[in-house]
């Protein structure tokens, strides 16, 4: 397969369980979107995916190639809900550094830095120092970094907070172009219109896979009229074994005394 192969990953930070045996396959060309409240594990999971964190299980393949992989790495861009830029540095002189870091010189360098730039918006504050961009300048710089070496492989956490509505639906047009040329792409988002621009999506929370399939296909297995009803009710289906356990506990109770 050459996309994304997740298979039975957990991961725990001391006696708390992030997240418990993920399975997910995303295949190559297709946006796959993570979805679910804060804390569910969407941000753990991807940086497992990106090497950055390491499970305590399971197995990750990119492009055919188990992690951790060096080549792969290079063939990924990565964009975390922080942003991770130099303050002191210009947006281009930002772009330059880590076009630099994927091999990237002369004129192949300045046609990515532009093609970036214009993706995301900021042909007129390029050679301003970051230190003086807003939180929305610095979540669209940061983008741009992510897509500067032109990757295989984008993994993206939240990539659209903080940016106004026109830019966002442009952002998102090119992911899906991106995605036609062969891109794979995984994304991370608790805004249900930006889940259904996904091909494929699961479901999580604490930690665990409520459901996976197209949004349409979601909405359908739950019975409801849109993505937020399915993910409702998917959450109250994996609530409803643990309500039952502890009727059935209170009954025992009963009964012994």
């Amino acid at each position: 397969m050459n996309g994304i192969s997740i298979q039975n990953v957990s991961k725990s930070f001391g006696k708390k369980q992030a997240l418990s045996d993920i399975s997910l396959r995303i295949p190559a060309g297709s946006i796959f979107g993570l979805i679910g409240p804060s804390g569910c594990g969407k941000t753990t999971l991807v940086k497992i995916v990106c090497g950055l964190l390491k499970q305590n299980s399971g197995q990750i393949e990119i492009l055919g190639t188990e992690l951790p992989s060096l080549s792969i790495a290079e063939k990924t861009g990565y964009m975390a809900q922080s942003a991770a830029l130099y303050p002191n540095l210009t947006g281009r002189e930002n772009l330059s550094f880590f076009g630099r870091l994927y091999g990237l010189t002369g004129n192949e360098l300045r046609d990515r830095i532009s093609y970036v730039t214009s993706l995301v918006g900021l042909e007129d504050d390029i050679d301003i120092r970051t230190e003086n961009y807003s939180g929305g300048m610095n979540q669209r710089l940061s983008l741009a970094t992510a897509l500067i070496h032109d990757p295989a492989v984008l993994i993206l956490d939240e990539p659209t907070v903080g940016i106004d509505p026109v830019l966002r639906h442009e952002i998102w047009d090119e992911l899906h172009d991106l995605a036609k040329k062969g891109v794979t792409i995984l994304i991370t988002t608790h805004v249900m219109d930006e889940a259904e621009k996904c091909d494929s999506l699961a479901m999580l929370r604490d930690g665990k896979v409520l459901a996976t399939g197209s949004s349409e296909t979601l909405i359908r297995k739950a019975g409801a009229k849109d993505s937020e009803q399915a993910f409702i009710a998917f959450g109250t289906q994996l609530s409803k074994p643990h309500s039952e356990d502890l009727a059935e506990h209170n009954k025992q109770k009963g009964e012994l005394k």
